[in-house]
Parts: structure tokens; C-alpha cells; sequence
């Protein structure tokens, strides 16, 4: 990506390494905060209505949300994302990564000043982390609950479905948040989506001239060698004197055992 390498050579100094390391215990001191009594988690959601009103942290503080209430779905989860991150940050280099973040930061901010009233999720943005990571890396097996061995692929081909169920049944926020989620997604693959298709079409259509190619002929007139390959539209008939030998309809009434 020319665009992306322009600005790396000029602003990659800039860059924050390990950047997945802050956001995972961001997430869990947050949790511990919260499951403390401590903090009420509401006071970090992004509700673009009461940022508005002048609760600007909201902005900084709603990426740490914590992914569940479940100590052990958290700690798995947590655990997952550094993982993933740090593959994606070591795969793309920083400044990448941070872009795809960001991006997907910024996206997510924009869609929800449409809708003030509603909280944003950042849920989103961390799929995408995830889908970027299947994209990249779909053999890698997670897993679950530390027994259960699963390729990524199949569970990014899950998330795939739940985001296209969340587009088709959600309302206009949900399906806006989806599509900006993603938006960071396809601006780093839709490249290789594209190329991808069409390399299968082309592949697909050589697979299919190979197979009409070597099929052999199932009807074949013994007098001219028309065959239904050849010939298509031409009807064939069988001579049970001649030994079952077939015969196209302009022959069959030719042959020496019509004529006799």
C-alpha cells in the first residue's frame, strides 16, 4: 500500500510499540476497578451525548472497557488479544498496526456522534483485530478453554456470520458500528479479497475448460464420428445388428442394415 508506506517513512518514528500490552491492562485494571466497586463501568462508555455535555474522557477511557463480566472469560480473552495483537504489530511493524487501530478508533467515534444517545462498543474494534489475524495466520489453532483445539479460521468464519446477523437484525447503529469495525479490515485486505476473487474466478473457469476438455463422448456415430461432445443438438440411435453400434440421425437410416 503506497499510501500507507508514504506515511510510515514519514511519521513512523512516531509509532507506539506494544500498544496491545497497554490496552490489555487498561482492560484489566478497569475490570478490577469496577468488580471492586470502585468505578462504575457506565462512567467510561462512549456516550456521545454526555461527551457533548463536557465528560470528554469518555472518549479515552471507552477502548479499555473489559470484554465481560467473567473473570475466566476475561482472562481468556485478554490473553487471546495479546496474542493476536502482538502477531499483527509483529507481522505489520508498529506503525501499521496503530493505523489499523486507529482507524478503526476513529470510525467507530464518528458512526456513534450519529446516534448520542446510544453507547458505542468497542467490541467491534477488537473483532477486527481478530479477523486480521484469521486473514493472516488461518492454520493457527486456538484453544478453548484451554482443551478444545480449533483453527482461527473457522472461528473468524463464526464471527463472520454473527456480523453479517448483527447487520441484517440490528438497527442503524449496530449495523454502522459493524460496518466501521470492518472498515479497517477491508482498507488493509480488501486488496488481497479482490485479487483473491479473482484469481478463483480465473481458476474455477480453468478447472472447468480442463474437465469439458477430457470428458469423453458418451454417444458416437460409427459412420462419421459425430459424437455428443461435437455435436450436442444431434439425436443417436443404436443398431442391435450392427453389435449395438450408435448412429447420428443422418446415418441411422443409411447404415447397411436399414437399407436391407
Amino acid at each position: 500500500m503506497a499510501l500507507l508506506d508514504n506515511l510510515e517513512r514519514k511519521y513512523g518514528r512516531y509509532a507506539v510499540p506494544n500498544v496491545t500490552f497497554a490496552i490489555v491492562i487498561g482492560q484489566a485494571f478497569l475490570y478490577l476497578f469496577s468488580y471492586s466497586g470502585q468505578l462504575d463501568i457506565t462512567r467510561a462508555l462512549l456516550i456521545p451525548k454526555l461527551v457533548l455535555a463536557g465528560e470528554w474522557w469518555r472518549l479515552l477511557t471507552f477502548p479499555f472497557i473489559p470484554p465481560g463480566s467473567s473473570l475466566f472469560f476475561i482472562f481468556f480473552a485478554l490473553y487471546a488479544f495479546y496474542l493476536m495483537g502482538g502477531a499483527l504489530e509483529g507481522h505489520w511493524g508498529a506503525f501499521r498496526y496503530n493505523v489499523f487501530l486507529l482507524t478503526g478508533y476513529v470510525m467507530t467515534v464518528a458512526v456513534s456522534f450519529l446516534f448520542p444517545y446510544h453507547a458505542a462498543s468497542n467490541v467491534f474494534v477488537g473483532g477486527s483485530v481478530f479477523l486480521a489475524f484469521a486473514a493472516l495466520y488461518p492454520d493457527f489453532q486456538f484453544y478453548l478453554f484451554f482443551i478444545i483445539p480449533v483453527k482461527v479460521k473457522w472461528l473468524a468464519l463464526l464471527a463472520w456470520i454473527g456480523y453479517g446477523i448483527s447487520f441484517i437484525s440490528g438497527d442503524w447503529s449496530t449495523r454502522l458500528l459493524v460496518t466501521a469495525s470492518i472498515g479497517n479490515f477491508l482498507l488493509f485486505f480488501g486488496r488481497d479479497i479482490w485479487w483473491k476473487m479473482k484469481t478463483g474466478k480465473k481458476k474455477m473457469a480453468e478447472q472447468a475448460r480442463s474437465l469439458s476438455g477430457t470428458r469423453e463422448a458418451f454417444h458416437r456415430c460409427a459412420s462419421c464420428a459425430k459424437t455428443d461432445l461435437t455435436h450436442p443438438e444431434m439425436e443417436f440411435r443404436y443398431c442391435a445388428d450392427c453389435g449395438g453400434l450408435g448412429y447420428c440421425m443422418d446415418h441411422i437410416d443409411n447404415h447397411e442394415h436399414r437399407k436391407k
